[in-house]
């Protein structure tokens, strides 16, 4: 009876649409990706280092990444980040007309995510702050949520690292998907491309601290702006935001094109690899019947 009961549930309440599945599984991903990467980094500011350092946030934002994927990917793809499904799309690997779905669940998740850290340390927040949320200074807490330059960085420069640090993320991304080519293991690679956050990390995030994202930047800062920040968040570091948003977008095609021209094209088709071990057994058999 409870059996029948489930599967009557399933039958009225299941989406039929798959669009419909995908922005669900867009929204999830990314609500988990900034849950833990915004989280880890929220611990270390409002514990002044003392339960968090780098390494540990670089550590929440792998995690972070590696469980949205395993969590949509199945579903969506677990893109998690615009960059990533323009990247898809221009590869031909994602309908442009899912391109705006995907890319407004991605930002309802990360505003989500935000929400979410916020609500965890709120009290956290206000004692470190004593109810000042600051962008800027000493005490600055819009950090935790969204990406600033650092002092030495110019626009230009900050330009060119989104660029090359998302293009890299596109260009392991698509080399660990890529079944023609070594790929990784059936279900290993949100694992792998989590490590991949990981090494951007570690090599690119003096800069900025490698948002690589729009979503994860974007969405973040949208919520510290209503959420008591102001509109400082924009105007930091000489009107900062469009940065993280751009930058990202012009990396992940520069990635995929690249992945594309150097790597991808140059794959044997199916069916000119299927001629080519016909060719080879014929010559087989012709030597066995002589």
């Amino acid at each position: 009876m409870e059996l029948e009961n489930r599967r009557n549930l399933r039958e009225k309440c299941a989406l039929k649409q798959d669009i419909l599945k995908e922005f669900l599984a867009e929204i999830l991903g990314t609500f988990v990706l900034i849950l833990f990467g915004c989280g880890s980094v929220a611990q270390t500011v409002l514990s002044r280092g003392a339960l968090g350092e780098p390494l540990t946030i670089h550590i929440g934002f792998t995690t972070g990444v590696m469980l949205a994927v395993y969590m949509a990917g199945g579903v969506s793809g677990g893109h998690v980040n615009p960059a990533v499904s323009l990247a898809m799309v221009v590869l031909g690997k994602l309908s442009l007309k899912k391109f705006p779905v995907y890319v407004a669940a991605q930002f309802i998740g990360a505003f989500a995510g935000s929400c979410a850290v916020f609500g965890l340390y709120y009290d956290a927040l206000m004692d470190y702050t004593n109810g000042a949320l600051l962008v800027t200074g000493e005490n600055a807490t819009a950090s935790i949520f969204a990406s600033y330059p650092a002092k030495h960085l110019s626009v230009l420069n900050g330009f060119i690292d989104q660029v090359i640090g998302t293009g890299a993320l596109v260009l392991c991304i698509l080399a660990i998907v890529d079944r023609k080519n070594m790929g990784a293991p059936k279900g290993m690679e949100p694992l792998i491309i989590g490590l991949t956050i990981l090494a951007i990390g570690v090599s690119m995030g003096l800069n900025c601290g490698y948002p690589i994202n729009p979503a994860r930047d974007l969405g973040p800062r949208l919520f510290t702006a209503v959420a008591g920040w102001g509109v400082d968040v924009f105007r930091a570091g000489g009107c900062w935001w469009w940065i993280p948003v751009a930058g990202p977008m012009v990396g992940g095609v520069v990635g995929a094109v690249i992945y594309f021209l150097l790597i991808e094209l140059h794959h044997p088709e199916p069916e000119k690899q299927n001629e080519e071990e016909n060719k080879v057994k014929d010559k087989y058999e012709m030597i066995t019947m002589s």
